[in-house]
């Protein structure tokens, strides 16, 4: 198993700039991880600053609140693959889900997919630190339902973040179709490892290069 194969590098925060995406990419690059996440701003810039190379371009949706209305995700999706993003990290109609409109929260997820079928990989975030198990599990057979290539846990901007009981809980649900992406809160190689371990087949950080020297010294 190669650890950067696993890992999203990410930078989320609202004060990124430029200088601090580009420098992104290069780690991201010389790492050789899965991908770089960003926000759509920026989805122009790492295509171009990732050109030649096997990292991939992502870019979340409907972030961080995923409150917004179908149609403008759909839009943002389609306008980010557009720029040359390959992966798209769209957020679920959280309230929606509580409510148990489930036909909102389905259809919603698969306006995106549909949008960007083909063309990009979609990862379904359901913020599980705002959810019951039993919601969870729901959000998770609702985005496989739509055809959708992952579910995440989270946005790192909430309450919490990932955690090993959910990663299991997903994984679960999932089964073998569509990857799980554990994302919020892991800082170190160990973490990292422990939510492989439990499920995970992405990983969403800020830390990648943290865990990759821990990795390279066995910690």
């Amino acid at each position: 198993m190669k650890i950067q194969d696993y890992i999203d590098h990410t930078l989320l925060k609202p004060e990124a700039t430029k200088e601090q995406v580009r420098t992104l990419c290069i780690e991201a690059k010389e790492y050789e991880f899965s991908s770089v996440c960003v926000n759509p701003f920026y989805t122009s810039l790492v295509s171009k600053e990732l050109e030649g190379s096997e990292v991939k371009t992502c870019v979340v949706i409907g972030f961080p609140l995923g409150a917004t209305a179908s149609q403008v995700k759909t839009f943002e999706a389609e306008t980010a693959v557009r720029a040359g993003a390959q992966e798209v990290d769209m957020v679920i109609n959280i309230g929606a889900l509580k409510d148990t409109d489930y036909d909102v929260v389905e259809e919603d997820i698969k306006a995106v997919v549909d949008a960007v079928k083909g063309k990009a990989l979609v990862k379904v975030i359901i913020e599980t630190c705002l959810l019951t198990d039993k919601e969870k599990a729901k959000a998770c057979e609702l985005a496989t339902k739509t055809g959708a290539h992952f579910v995440k846990t989270s946005t790192g901007f909430s309450t919490g973040g990932a955690t090993l009981g959910d990663v299991a809980l997903m994984r679960k649900t999932v089964g073998n179709k569509a990857g799980v992406k554990a994302s919020g809160g892991i800082r170190d190689y160990k973490t990292a490892l422990a939510m492989i371990e439990a499920g995970a087949t992405r990983i969403g950080t800020s830390s990648g290069v943290k865990i990759m020297e821990e990795a390279a010294q066995g910690k």
